[in-house]
Formats: structure tokens, sequence, C-alpha cells
């Protein structure tokens, strides 16, 4: 059977990227994105849903972010879904949907100092093999 984990997001950050690293040493950033979805009541008034999703963004992208983008910046993002498992403290198991991004387009013109650019390069392949996941390094927890 066919399968596809494709997903495309136009939104605006939530928060400043947080970057950290690895113990490899690759980057690895957080993102937050606002993408509202705009719509007519059946009394015809326009309505606005926002949806929260949470973004992990690998490698040079990464770093990219931190250095360019900031609350409120819009941005495209590319990438796929990615279920997170886990267990807490009271041995409850726990999961959290995100977004893998593989590839981000800055958007507007933001208010930078240098040039801005515009598109980030594609990330080859999946994530890096040294990634970490909740199931193998539960110190790194988001929550």
């Amino acid at each position: 059977m066919a399968s596809l984990n494709k997903v495309f997001l136009i939104g605006n950050l939530t928060r400043d990227p947080e970057l950290r690293y690895t113990p490899n040493g690759t980057a690895v950033a957080d993102l937050g994105l606002a993408v509202n979805r705009e719509f007519a009541s059946r009394e015809g008034d326009r309505k606005t849903e926002t949806c929260f999703v949470d973004i992990v963004v690998w490698q040079k992208i990464a770093e990219s972010c931190k250095e360019y983008l900031s609350k409120g910046s819009p941005v495209f993002i590319e990438g796929r879904l990615q279920l997170d498992t886990w267990e807490n403290k009271q041995g409850e198991k726990r999961s959290k949907m995100r977004v893998v991004a593989e590839r981000v387009q800055f958007l507007g013109s933001g208010q930078r100092s240098r040039t801005e650019p515009t598109e980030i390069a594609d990330i080859p392949g999946p994530a890096p093999a040294e990634a970490p996941s909740f199931q193998q390094d539960k110190n790194d927890m988001p929550f």
C-alpha cells in the first residue's frame, strides 16, 4: 500500500527559535507556528481559527532560523509528521505530534541589518542518525 507523509504550512512564529546542539554537535531548533484558517460562519460572519504547531528543524537550517527569524516572522514550512512517544516520571505514556521541517522559506521583508535569505536549502534525506528521540533521551523533553 502506498503512503505519503508530507506537510506544507504557512504561518507566523509564536516565539523566537530555540537552538540547541546534540552531543555530537548537530544543531536542532524548535519553532512554534501559528496557522490561521479564515471561514464564514452559517450567519455569514468572518471567523478565524488558529492551529498551533510544533516544528523541529535540523542542521544548518536550524542555525539560520535562529539567526534570521524571531517571534511573529512569517515562514513557509515543508516537512513531515512525526509522533514522539515516551513515559513520564509517573510511568504514564505520553505522545506528541510535531512537524520535522525539511525546508524552511522565510517570507516577508524582515527588519534585519544583513541581507536576509529568502530560502534555505533542502535537508538531504531524513534527519541525522544522531537525532535524539523522546524514546532515547528523556532529559531532552519539550515539557
